[in-house]
């Protein structure tokens, strides 16, 4: 009776949620994209960039399986506004840093761990909420409203992070981060979300639990392959995003307006993709969208690569139609996943997603680091477009993944 009401109501409770959402990811994005031109300005180097992402995916690699135990265990709700809040004390502490001038690299990698914590309870948390506050067949189209909030954040985000960051200062950046976690906060008290049907093994231990939501992935194997495609893009995306910056600045010889008009076009991408996304879900199947962002995605990636550096303007309007991309195979996997697994074990799954499909993108960075500077950051955009062309053909070369949804 309880799913019943929820279900039908499920807009006013997303209502809600995405309000608030909508301010924390677009002070986030204010505040990740200030800090990633300030470190680019400052250093110019693609090593420190990687490290620096590295640091902010660690903890959710390390935390993410067992995170996801007790995300399954704990009240979602309660989970979330915590998380919020501790990153929330994060960003208030590399305010302070940042007003004192005391801030240095050792102690922004180790805010930037500190801060991704809460990443690793707060991603598997909502992900795994929304099957118990929606009906099956709206779970796509929430994922590409989804997109377009994180769209209109990575639009907005640039700009307002470039103009703060050049005409004020990083300190009123990370406090403008704290405001947007405490309205999160604030509208995920209006909301309430059922508890999803705990089974047996909840009781157990956390190790054992792990190992339940791994032989649940495993037993799955059209979605094991799906992901071990998802491992491999991710191995080749992450340092993509890591020197996006430095393509910009080095690369194409631009300023620091121009790395936030990439982004900006990025966002506008990403608002169409997610578009297309909410729009398509009836039309197509998710398999297929998937299959559709790999190849648009890597076909872009690939021509930014090669690329003539006089060419910013071609470069600019490819970051668009990197932006449509993502939406199609980000938001189709997330739709599968939740429903193709029970949602009694949804939080442990996406916390081990999380953390097997990041450990490649650590290696991925590491790699980046040691050889961007050397061989030129337009050779990660190239082997990126390679490698998500090849996890297309992957997907469609095994029976089983392509009739997932028949």
């Amino acid at each position: 009776m309880i799913q019943a009401y929820d279900v039908q109501n499920w807009k006013k409770k997303f209502a809600f949620i995405w309000i608030g959402q909508t301010f924390s990811i677009l002070t986030s994005s204010v505040a990740q994209f200030a800090f990633v031109l300030w470190i680019g300005l400052e250093t110019g180097s693609a090593k420190v960039l990687a490290y620096a992402t590295i640091a902010g995916l660690l903890p959710q690699i390390i935390l993410g399986p067992f995170a996801g135990v007790f995300v399954d265990r704990w009240n979602k709700k309660l989970t979330m506004i915590a998380s919020d809040s501790f990153v929330a004390i994060c960003s208030a502490i590399i305010a302070l840093l940042f007003y004192f001038d005391l801030l240095e690299l050792w102690s922004i990698y180790l805010l930037l761990s500190l801060r991704s914590i809460g990443g690793a309870f707060h991603s598997p948390a909502m992900k795994s909420a929304v099957p118990l506050l929606a009906p099956k067949e709206q779970l796509v189209r929430i994922a590409g409203v989804n997109e377009v909030i994180q769209s209109i954040a990575l639009i907005s985000g640039p700009a307002l992070g470039a103009f703060l960051l050049l005409n004020y200062n990083m300190s009123v950046v990370m406090l403008l981060d704290v405001v947007g976690a405490f309205i999160a906060c604030v509208a995920l008290c209006f909301v309430k979300i059922p508890k999803a049907n705990q089974s047996t093994e909840s009781a157990k231990s956390v190790y054992r639990d792990m190992i339940k939501g791994t032989t649940v992935i495993l037993k799955n194997k059209p979605m094991s392959w799906l992901l071990f495609s998802e491992i491999i893009a991710r191995f080749f995306i992450f340092p993509v995003v890591a020197v996006t910056p430095l393509m910009t600045l080095n690369y194409y010889k631009g300023t620091p307006y121009q790395v936030s008009l990439v982004e900006i076009l990025f966002g506008v991408g990403l608002l169409v993709g997610g578009g297309f996304l909410a729009l398509l879900n009836q039309r197509f199947r998710k398999i297929s969208l998937a299959i559709v962002g790999y190849i648009a995605l890597g076909i872009a990636l690939l021509i930014c690569g090669v690329l003539s550096p006089h060419l910013f303007t071609l470069y600019a309007i490819l970051a668009i139609v990197q932006g449509i991309a993502v939406p199609l195979y980000e938001g189709s996997i997330t739709a599968l996943i939740q429903t193709q697994f029970d949602t009694q074990y949804l939080g442990r799954i996406f916390g081990l997603i999380g953390s097997i499909c990041q450990i490649p993108a650590i290696i991925g960075l590491l790699f980046t680091a040691e050889l961007a500077d050397q061989l030129g950051v337009e050779n990660v955009y190239i082997a990126g477009g390679i490698a998500l062309c090849f996890c297309a053909i992957l997907i469609c070369c095994i029976p089983s993944v392509r009739n997932l949804e028949k």
